[in-house]
């Protein structure tokens, strides 16, 4: 099991079977730095590893989500450093995306450069009234590089995403909201609430059909439509395998509510 004691620059928080992650470094906007960085990635794999952790929520302290990379460590890097800082940040954020539970993200103020991509690689983004969004990497002569370029294409669209990485621009949480960027708004006093009870309301179903419903739609939108389909058919056998899959056809029958065992 990952080591997630004395962390510093995030805190976890165990909430009956949901895991809450703070970024946790509000002097520096929550800033991306390697350290921060390698906290999260050892918090992930001990959330894989936990069998009694369903769900995830992702969110930050102070008036930041995160609001980007660390730039005074990024300032002197070369082309390798560089490379290397992009590969390293990419596979935590594409492990973060492909961990078989359902991740929200709760977005409590500037979620830029680094930021937007740690929030894009979630499965749900619930913001509050305060968020502001961007990509805003060309200002400092560089591009998105944990993933910017290629999530933000497929969730908005690739004109708009065009839009936000040429110019650098912010947006608030209403054209975010239009945008498809974010699921939901809310007010900032109810944020942690409102994700909360959403992960609440997804848990009630069954934890398989959802990790595998997760599996179909991400790996499924990278192959064409007939190897897609072939893949869901072979994770829907395996659902109907399931105990599950018995009792939550049972329990509408009997027009009563499942008892999902995640088996």
């Amino acid at each position: 099991m990952e080591n997630i004691k004395n962390l510093e620059n995030l805190k976890i928080e165990i909430l009956e079977n949901i895991a809450l992650i703070t970024m946790n470094r509000p002097k520096a906007m929550n800033a991306l730095n390697n350290e921060t960085l390698k906290e999260l990635f050892s918090t992930l794999k001990y959330i894989e590893k936990n069998k009694n952790i369903w769900g995830v929520i992702l969110t930050g302290e102070g008036k930041a989500f995160v609001a980007g990379a660390d730039i005074s460590q990024m300032k002197d890097y070369s082309s390798e450093n560089g490379r290397k800082y992009a590969d390293y940040a990419q596979k935590i954020f594409n492990f973060l995306e492909n961990l078989e539970k359902p991740i929200i993200a709760a977005i409590n103020g500037y979620a830029l450069g680094g930021g937007c991509e740690l929030a894009m690689s979630c499965d749900l983004r619930i913001a509050s009234e305060k968020a502001i969004f961007g990509q805003p990497e060309v200002n400092l002569g560089v591009i998105p590089c944990f993933g910017g370029t290629q999530r933000l294409s497929r969730l908005i669209g690739v004109g708009r995403a065009k839009d936000l990485i040429y110019t650098g621009r912010l947006i608030n949480v209403e054209e975010a909201f239009q945008f498809g960027l974010v699921n939901k708004i809310v007010d900032s006093e109810k944020l942690l609430e409102e994700a909360i009870n959403f992960m609440k309301k997804i848990l009630e179903k069954a934890p398989i059909a959802l990790r595998y419903s997760k599996v179909a739609i991400n790996t499924g939108i990278n192959l064409d439509l007939h190897n897609a389909l072939e893949l869901e058919k072979d994770l829907a056998a395996l659902c109907f395998g399931t105990k599950d899959k018995t009792e939550g056809m049972y329990a509408f029958l009997e027009k009563r509510k499942a008892n999902f065992t995640n088996e």
